[in-house]
């Protein structure tokens, strides 16, 4: 007697909503809809701030994709602007 052997989930699986009719709205990507108008790829990459359009407010200097922390600005470029004049 062979018994059928059923593996067990250790994360739960990536189902695509709007029955995969949907696809992702990044240019050249046609992965089914997931979230947030992405695949589940770039909705990770979203949630990471990976994206143009983060998760979060990023930092107003350029090229700086950091979470803000103040002003409009991260953490390093806060303390370099306000630091300087606190310190004259």
């Amino acid at each position: 007697m062979a018994e059928a052997q059923t593996q067990k989930l250790t994360h739960w699986p990536r189902i695509a909503k709007g029955s995969g009719k949907k696809a992702c709205t990044v240019e050249g990507c046609k992965r089914p809809y997931r979230a947030k108008s992405y695949c589940f790829f770039h909705f990770k990459k979203w949630r990471q701030g990976d994206l143009p359009h983060s998760r979060y407010r990023t930092c107003s200097k350029p090229e700086c994709r950091v979470k803000t922390l103040k002003a409009g600005l991260c953490e390093k470029h806060f303390n370099e602007t306000y630091k300087k004049e606190a310190a004259a």
